[in-house]
C-alpha cells in the first residue's frame, strides 16, 4: 500500500527517479540514530541532463535556479526513500543547506532555494518546515546550478 507521503507525490504529478550513485568517495547518505543524512544532490534530470547549467546572475535565471532547486530536493527524497524505505518514516526535515552557482553580484541566493524549500512544505506539510542556510558558490560539480543536502529526523 501506498504511504500518504507518496500519495502526495503522486497528486502532485511527482515520480521519483532512482537514486542516483555517488560520483565521488563518499556515500550519499549516513543515518546515525534516528538523524539521517543526505549528501549534496546536484539539479540532475530524470535523463541525466541538468536542469540548469551555469551561473545564476550570468545567464541562468532566477526562475531556471528555482525549478533547479527543486530538482535538487527531488532528488534528496529518492536518497531519503533509499535510505528509510518510506517516505512516511520522515518525522521532520530538519534543516536544508543550498549552494547557488553564482555570479559575484546575484544576491537572490535565497529566492533560489525556495525552489527546494517550498518543496518541502508542499509534500510533508508542517513537518517540512526546517532551518536552511544559502550560500552563493564560485562552483559546482558539472557546472551545476544549484546543490542542496539535507537533514531529516526519521523513525
Amino acid at each position: 500500500m501506498t504511504g500518504s507521503v507518496e500519495t502526495k507525490l503522486a497528486s502532485l504529478g511527482i515520480i521519483l527517479n532512482p537514486p542516483r550513485t555517488p560520483i565521488a568517495n563518499y556515500v550519499p547518505f549516513v543515518r546515525t540514530g534516528n538523524l539521517l543524512t543526505v549528501s549534496g544532490q546536484v539539479c540532475y534530470a530524470a535523463d541525466g541532463s541538468l536542469i540548469a547549467k551555469g551561473k545564476l546572475g550570468a545567464g541562468v535565471s532566477l526562475e531556471q535556479g528555482t525549478a533547479a532547486a527543486r530538482g535538487c530536493a527531488l532528488n534528496m527524497l529518492a536518497q531519503v526513500k533509499a535510505a528509510i524505505g518510506d517516505l512516511d518514516n520522515v518525522v521532520r526535515v530538519v534543516r536544508l543547506g543550498g549552494f547557488i552557482n553564482s555570479a559575484p553580484d546575484f544576491l537572490e541566493g535565497p529566492k533560489v532555494m525556495n525552489g527546494a524549500s517550498d518543496l518541502m512544505v508542499e509534500v510533508f506539510g508542517e513537518k517540512g518546515r526546517h532551518a536552511r542556510t544559502t550560500v552563493g558558490v564560485a562552483a559546482l560539480p558539472s557546472d551545476a546550478a544549484v546543490e542542496v543536502e539535507g537533514l531529516f529526523e526519521v523513525l
